[in-house]
């Protein structure tokens, strides 16, 4: 969460436009917020500074290049092994977001596929790390939705 400043309003309003459109240069966010472009390249220094803004990206339909299987894994770890194993799935290049969970499952991986012999083969390496005590696979049929937006967030907030 952004720490109680002077401007954060202002911060609130350039993360806002970057979350819609990462290209946004600086000139465009002090012409829309009717600031100086040193204004806003301090506040977005701030903001990386903070790792408030992690990272620039892009937005892939990963489906239209081929890697259309998508599965949810949850996994049940030994006792006081958890964030080592999370640890070492998360280097799998083929798995795109680790989470710690509550419930039945210690741990949730998202993970991408091109073939459903690489979803068997990184099923069969989880399972045979020696702490995995059991998995469980879903395999994604529909993608509704997945991204979320930062200015949607804000503005459901003002409500």
């Amino acid at each position: 969460m952004i720490e109680k400043r002077k401007d954060e309003e202002l911060d609130i309003e350039i993360l806002r436009y970057l979350s819609e459109d990462g290209r946004n240069t600086k000139s465009f966010l002090a012409e829309k917020l009717n600031k100086s472009p040193n204004t806003i390249k301090a506040h977005i220094n701030a903001l990386e500074t903070e790792k408030i803004i992690k990272t620039y990206g892009v937005q892939i339909d990963y489906e239209k290049i081929g890697y259309d299987i998508m599965a949810v894994i949850e996994l049940t770890i030994s006792k006081g092994k958890m964030i080592e194993v999370e640890k070492q799935i998360s280097d799998i290049p083929n798995v795109y977001a680790v989470y710690d969970i509550t419930g039945t499952y210690d741990a949730l991986l998202l993970a991408r596929f091109k073939k459903r012999s690489e979803l068997s083969d990184l099923i069969k390496k989880i399972n045979s790390n020696e702490f995995v005590i059991r998995t469980n696979t879903h395999l994604i049929l529909n993608v509704i939705k997945e991204s979320s937006s930062f200015k949607d967030l804000i503005d459901n907030e003002k409500l």
